[in-house]
């Protein structure tokens, strides 16, 4: 009896040798990180939805470096396009104080951003103790395309899209009573 032969395993390509596709994609998340860091220390409601919409457009671009063009699309369009402007539209209809505003400032900074730091340096180590000798093999199939998006959706994640859209749904009605003293507050009746 003779044995089957043994097909080589291809090793995993090593960590230095860097792509350019890599490198943009480094320097989006960079700009994404530092956009999205500014989005929330900023102390102008626009200019934290402008920061908004920066680090939303450099996702985008994240995804298109992935090949995701669909996804890339639909994040400019409906992210960075149409729930910004919603955000700005409400604060112009609410007169919303648009300049710096003391009443939001807290003295427990500090604190939020030790405990914010620990957190993110402990997801990132799980991350890393995780996957760290894994290495995954990606199909010569476009994962981007709205076909095989569709059907992920809409064959493995249904219940996941779901219990998204009513917390969305949830999300936006605890907005609106929040929004309206006349909602929130019985002393406003």
């Amino acid at each position: 009896m003779t044995a089957a032969p043994i097909t080589p395993v291809h090793p995993a390509p090593g960590y230095l040798a860097v792509s350019g596709a890599e490198v943009v994609f480094l320097l989006l998340g960079l700009v994404v990180l530092g956009a999205a860091v500014l989005c929330v220390t900023s102390r102008s409601v626009v200019r934290s939805a402008l920061w908004l919409v920066l680090s939303l457009g450099g996702l985008a671009g994240c995804y298109l470096v992935l090949t995701a063009e669909l996804v890339a699309v639909v994040q400019v369009l409906i992210y960075a396009g149409a729930v910004v402007v919603l955000l700005l539209f409400g604060l112009m209809f609410t007169r919303a104080p648009i300049g710096r505003s003391a009443d939001v400032d807290t003295p427990n900074r500090p604190v939020a951003a030790v405990v914010g730091v620990a957190a993110a340096g402990l997801l990132a180590w799980l991350l890393v103790d995780a996957f760290r000798l894994s290495y995954l093999e990606l199909p010569a199939a476009p994962t981007g395309t709205a076909e095989a998006i569709g059907a992920a959706v809409f064959r493995h994640y249904v219940l996941p899209f779901e219990v998204i859209s009513v917390l969305l749904l949830a999300a936006l009605i605890g907005a609106l009573v929040l929004s309206r003293p006349d909602i929130s507050t019985a002393e406003h009746r």
